[in-house]
């Protein structure tokens, strides 16, 4: 059991450092090839945030572990809003955009009630499906970058000046992190679920989505602490959009990714929270400290409501 938990620690630490690596490697390179710097942050870093989660449910769904695969992305989603969000808002009053706010969280939204639609006719996410996702994903990037143009959507920081053969170094090495780490992470986990007697599902919904949402909350968190909270609520949208439309995408290409009737309930839950984040921004056009401990306390309820079924 111990070597199971340290195992699963390994491979989140793996994720985490190994994601980091690959998208200063490969940001550095684009940047070297001339790539702008506005193309850079809307596909290499903001897909770069995502690679826990793919790598994870991806390797999952290889692995026939389907309850981790759904429950990782469900799992994160509602953990980034409910969580990441809602301690960012206790520390500082978090702004939104008004394209985030009248675009991106019905979007999300939107997409999320999909992906219950889709998880109640064929109770999986099939190939045409996963086609659908994608197309939708290259909508959103399309969106993205039209609002970047206009000004509506603020850029990632200056990426470091690196050299070609560095970031080849970083981009190899990051890769392999994140490979192994995802096959450390999915093992752990499924073992420790193992030996406690817990579903797949509920280690998915859990442990693992609060593993591989680590970057966005040590982002977040830090960015409040130092008063720079500003685009905290776009970042987290996009996060969430990228792990439903790209990751359950991508994996439904690779296979038929089962969702279990149990996820009907999660998948609910992760479009309320979508809900409660727009009633809760638009009013005062920010996210507030008030707002922030409902998010808290809500997750306190639905982790309570996973222990007791």
């Amino acid at each position: 059991m111990i070597l199971q938990v340290i195992i699963l620690l390994a491979g989140f630490a793996m994720l985490v450092k190994g994601a980091d690596w690959f998208v200063e490697g490969a940001a550095g390179i684009a940047k070297k090839l001339g790539i702008p710097q506005l193309v850079i942050g809307l596909t290499i870093v903001a897909m770069g945030t995502s690679m826990p989660e793919a790598a994870v449910s991806i390797t999952a769904a290889l692995n026939g572990n389907a309850g981790i695969t759904i429950g990782n992305i469900v799992g994160s989603n509602i953990l980034n809003i409910l969580i990441i969000l809602g301690i960012t808002a206790v520390i500082t009053n978090v702004a939104i955009q008004k394209s985030t706010l009248y675009y991106e969280i019905p979007f999300m939204t939107g997409i999320t009630l999909l992906l219950l639609v889709f998880g109640v006719t064929d109770s999986a996410i099939t190939f045409a499906e996963g086609v659908i996702f994608l197309l939708l994903f290259l909508l959103f990037l399309a969106y993205l970058f039209v609002m970047s143009k206009k000004g509506a959507i603020e850029e990632e920081e200056e990426e470091k000046d690196i050299p070609v053969w560095k970031g080849i170094i970083f981009i190899v090495i990051g890769g392999l992190l994140v490979v192994k780490g995802s096959d450390f992470t999915v093992s752990g986990a499924s073992e420790i679920a193992r030996f406690l007697g817990m579903s797949e599902r509920l280690i998915g919904l859990t442990i693992v989505a609060f593993g591989t949402s680590l970057p966005e909350l040590v982002t977040s968190v830090t960015a409040a602490r130092k008063g720079n909270a500003g685009i905290a609520i776009g970042n987290i949208v996009g996060s969430n959009i990228f792990n439903i439309l790209f990751i359950v995408g991508m994996t439904a290409l690779i296979c038929v990714v089962p969702f279990e009737s149990k996820f009907l309930i999660d998948t609910a839950i992760a479009a309320f929270c979508g809900v409660l984040l727009w009633f809760g921004t638009v009013k005062h056009k920010e996210l507030r400290k008030s707002c922030g401990i409902v998010m808290l306390v809500g997750y306190a309820i639905y982790l309570v409501y996973l222990l007791l079924l």
